[in-house]
């Protein structure tokens, strides 16, 4: 007749040993984003070798307006804005241009990003300004912020799109599809390109060091899960598709995701859709997002995954 009013105590002096303090699970806080002061960096001129200290919000007015068509909306202008001013951050704290010029960045395409400030109008002023200290980030850090010109559809995971076996990047959501090819020009939609057999067989022995011989064939030996070609066997040797783009000229050869490989008429055959590599932001799918009417910030996290927007100033 006792065991009702024990099992009431039991009961009564678990809750209280759970409420003292020291007792109880705590649950980690998130980490806050470190605030800084808005940063100045140093600029190389690429065209005339001189050197200049700026804001970084006035850089990325010259950025987004070098990489994206000022006309476009603003929303859209606004989600490269971010992914500019994350690209900038995450290089200067890898010191990449600083090894090279002694500078936090450059006006080279090659060497760091585009920058056009000649092109700069209100429309990227806004997007610059309404996004200010904004960057997109994993566990705290910088992602790598890559985009492209038109996915043909759908996004590619890094090493598909790029090759890139460097690291892991959990942050990139490939496989997402955003409509782009809907409202993209004919030339992204379907292109063909033809590439003289010398300057194929010249291609791949600059990326294997290899020697493929008479090309008379040409195939697609692996495709990764978006569809892009990933690896391509043309004559005696297999290279991957990224390299084989660039080698071949990325405005030429538009992307891999290719509907159509064949050797004829004494020159390589390539036919697909799309523009550029298809990791991380499309270009033309953020338009349409923005004319959807989303946020900047929704438009970045449409193509990425596990990721928080911060704002690391004022």
């Amino acid at each position: 007749m006792f065991r009702q009013p024990m099992t009431r105590l039991i009961l009564l002096l678990m809750v209280l040993f759970l409420l003292l303090p020291g007792c109880r699970r705590q649950q980690p806080a998130p980490k806050p984003a470190p605030q800084i002061e808005e940063p100045v960096i140093s600029l190389y001129l690429n065209e005339t070798g001189q050197k200049k200290d700026m804001k970084i919000e006035e850089y990325l007015q010259g950025v987004v307006a070098a990489e994206m068509d000022t006309k476009w909306p603003v929303n859209a202008l606004a989600a490269q804005a971010i992914l500019a001013r994350t690209y900038t951050m995450e290089n200067i704290q890898e010191g990449r241009v600083k090894q090279l010029r002694g500078t936090d960045a450059s006006t080279s395409v090659e060497e760091f990003q585009a920058y056009e400030p000649a092109k700069i109008n209100d429309n990227v002023r806004q997007a610059v300004e309404m996004t200010r200290g904004e960057v997109l980030t994993h566990n705290n850090n910088y992602v790598q912020a890559w985009f492209s010109a038109c996915c043909g559809g759908i996004s590619a995971a890094a090493e598909e799109g790029l090759g890139y076996t460097k690291g892991p990047t959990p942050y990139l959501k490939e496989g997402a599809q955003d409509g782009c090819l809907s409202i993209t020009v004919p030339e992204n939609r379907a292109w063909e390109a033809r590439i003289p057999l010398a300057r194929a067989r010249t291609a791949v022995q600059q990326i294997t060091g290899k020697d493929p011989g008479v090309i008379t064939s040409a195939s697609i030996e692996k495709k990764g899960p978006s569809g892009r070609a990933e690896q391509i066997r043309l004559g005696s040797q297999t290279v991957s598709g990224s390299s084989l783009r660039l080698a071949l000229g990325s405005e030429k050869v538009r992307s891999m995701l290719l509907t159509d490989l064949r050797v004829e008429g004494g020159q390589l055959v390539l036919a697909g859709k799309g523009f550029g590599h298809g990791v991380g932001l499309c270009q033309w799918g953020a338009r349409l997002l923005a004319e959807q009417g989303k946020s900047p910030e929704e438009i970045v996290q449409f193509y990425h995954r596990n990721v928080e927007i911060q704002k690391r100033w004022e």
